[in-house]
C-alpha cells in the first residue's frame, strides 16, 4: 500500500474502534453517563432509557465507517466527538478530560483532511476512495493535524496523572504500587514531556514507543477493560498514523518525491 492508503485504513479502523467502544457503554448503561445527561436537566430514569439508543447509534456510525466510509459520517463524528468530550467539564470533571479525548474527534478530522476535505455537499455521501493519490501539501496538513491531536491526547492524559485522577490511582494500586500518587506524577511528567516532544519535533522511533506505551497502559482499566481499550482506538490510530505520515513529511520531502514514491511503491501488497 502507498502511505496515504495506510493512513486511510488506520484512521478508519481507529474511528470505528472509538465509536463502537463508546457505543457499547451506552448499551450497557454506564452509570457515569447520567452526569452528562444531567447537564441538560435529564433525570436518571430517562437517562438510563436513552443510553442504549445513543449507544446503538454510535455503534452504527462506527460500523458504517468500516464498510462504507463517507464524509458525512466522518464530519458528524468530529462534531459528536467534540461535543461529548466537552460534556465532561460541563458535568464537573477536569478540562483535561476534553483534550485527553482528542483522538475521538481528531481521527475523523484527519481522515477528512486526507480525503481532500469537503468541496461541495454532494461529496458528503460519496464513499471516500482509499486509493486516491494526494499531494505533498495535503500529506503535510494531515501530519500537522495528527501532531496536534497526539500532543493533546498525551498532554491531557499526563495532566490527569499529575492531578492524581482517582481512576488512575486505582489502576496503579491494582497493579501493586504502594504509592500510586507518586507513580501518577511520574507518569504524568513523562507523558507531558512526550507531548511537547511530539509538538516541537516528533521522532519516529519515539512515536513507535509511545504507540506501544498507549496500547499497553490502556489495558489497565479496572472495569470494562476490553471496551475501554477499544474506545481509545482513536488515540492509538492517531499515533500510528503520525508515525507513517512523519516519514513522508521529513526534511527534503517534496511533491515530486511523493509522486515518485507513489509510482514506485506497489499497490497490491499489504
Amino acid at each position: 500500500m502507498r502511505t496515504e492508503q495506510k493512513l486511510h485504513y488506520i484512521l478508519r479502523i481507529a474511528i470505528a474502534m472509538c465509536f463502537i467502544g463508546h457505543g457499547v457503554f451506552g448499551v450497557i448503561t454506564k452509570e457515569i453517563w447520567c452526569n452528562y445527561f444531567a447537564v441538560f436537566g435529564i433525570g436518571k430514569v430517562t437517562a438510563y432509557s436513552l443510553m442504549p439508543w445513543v449507544g446503538a447509534f454510535d455503534i452504527l456510525m462506527g460500523v458504517i465507517m468500516l464498510v462504507y466510509p463517507v464524509r458525512a459520517i466522518a464530519l458528524w463524528l468530529v462534531v459528536w466527538g467534540t461535543f461529548t468530550a466537552f460534556l465532561r467539564p460541563m458535568s464537573g470533571e477536569p478540562f483535561a478530560e476534553v483534550i485527553e479525548r482528542a483522538g475521538n474527534f481528531g481521527a475523523p478530522l484527519a481522515l477528512l483532511i486526507l480525503s481532500g476535505g469537503i468541496k461541495n455537499w454532494k461529496q458528503l455521501f460519496v464513499p471516500i476512495d482509499p486509493s486516491a493519490q494526494i499531494s505533498a501539501k495535503t500529506m503535510e496538513t494531515v501530519s500537522h493535524c495528527l501532531k496536534v491531536v497526539v500532543f493533546l491526547l498525551l498532554m491531557g492524559h499526563g495532566w490527569l496523572n499529575v492531578i492524581e485522577k482517582k481512576g488512575l490511582l486505582n489502576q496503579y494500586a491494582s497493579l501493586g504500587f504502594s504509592y500510586p500518587g507518586k507513580v501518577a506524577v511520574m507518569v504524568g511528567v513523562f507523558e507531558i514531556a512526550a507531548a511537547l516532544m511530539v509538538l516541537i519535533k516528533p521522532v519516529r522511533n519515539i512515536l513507535l514507543v509511545l504507540f506501544i506505551w498507549k496500547i499497553s497502559t490502556e489495558l489497565f482499566y479496572p472495569h470494562y477493560e476490553v471496551f475501554e481499550w477499544i474506545e481509545r482506538g482513536g488515540s492509538y490510530g492517531a499515533i500510528l498514523a503520525l508515525w507513517f505520515a512523519h516519514k513522508e513529511t521529513s526534511p527534503g520531502f517534496s511533491v515530486s518525491s511523493l509522486q515518485k514514491f507513489n509510482k514506485q511503491e506497489p499497490t497490491n501488497q499489504l
